[in-house]
């Protein structure tokens, strides 16, 4: 497969994921569960003085959550738009595709551990995606 086409690939899975997770966390206050809803009652109350501010828990998880969206959709982004420059810059393609590739796979380790195998398999498969089209791609730079 070509490399412009294993980085698009890349592209829009880390884009479902950022649209999967934002959907997944944004309700996470309207949980029926009497257990989670008793936690969510204790995040989401009590406010704690930090850097300037007064938040509680669950104003932070829903920051985290918002900065991750974010952080996979410029990733989706870098992603889609250096597939287009590989033959315009070549060097700072690849620089930009290891980087991101071993992002990825340490994302989705993390996602492993932490939260579920269905995020982390998104992210560990357009880290797959990353490193095979850079393999792609020396192997079309060493053709010519």
């Amino acid at each position: 497969m070509k490399p412009k086409i294993l980085l698009r690939v890349a592209a829009i899975l880390i884009l479902i994921h950022a649209v999967l997770h934002t959907i997944g966390f944004s309700g996470w206050k309207n949980d029926p569960d009497t257990a989670r809803h008793q936690m969510i009652q204790l995040m989401t109350g009590q406010k704690f003085p930090f850097m300037g501010t007064s938040r509680n828990m669950g104003e932070y998880y829903d920051g985290f959550g918002y900065t991750c969206s974010i952080a996979l959709i410029v990733i989706a982004l870098i992603l889609w738009f250096t597939s287009g420059e590989f033959a315009t810059n070549t060097s700072l393609a690849k620089k930009v595709i290891l980087i991101l590739s071993f992002g990825l796979l340490f994302w989705g380790i993390d996602e492993l551990i932490y939260f579920f195998p269905f995020a982390a398999l998104i992210t560990l498969l357009a880290s797959v995606c990353g490193f095979w089209s850079l393999f792609g791609l020396a192997k079309q730079v060493a053709s010519k």
